[in-house]
């Protein structure tokens, strides 16, 4: 049976899906999101909150930008990060409810 045309989905759209997976599998990037889902931050704020370095950071939120999970405007001198919108933390989300009903 050939499923390219039964099947709903077409494999441009299996790829994008799967480099979205990909991009929040990265546990720092993950960490970056759900500091995000509370406020908008600096980069100098989330470097505080994770811990991290400025270049591990901008690097990270990067990818995120050009995936088009976070998006940035400039304050000042510096660039501050927000969520592109809530799709990607509702996914998040469902993903934090399964783990817990598994835990229980």
């Amino acid at each position: 049976m050939d499923t390219s045309t039964t099947s709903p989905i077409n494999k441009e759209k299996i790829q994008s899906i799967s480099k979205v997976f990909k991009v929040i599998s990265d546990p720092t990037r993950l960490s970056i999101l759900f500091l995000l889902q509370k406020e908008e931050l600096s980069v100098g704020n989330i470097v505080l909150a994770l811990d991290k370095e400025q270049s591990a950071i901008s690097h990270q939120l990067k990818i995120l930008k050009d995936s088009r999970l976070v998006k940035a405007r400039r304050e000042g001198k510096s660039m501050v990060y927000s969520l592109d919108d809530l799709h990607v933390f509702s996914i998040l989300e469902q993903v934090l409810t399964h783990i817990n009903e598994q835990e229980q």
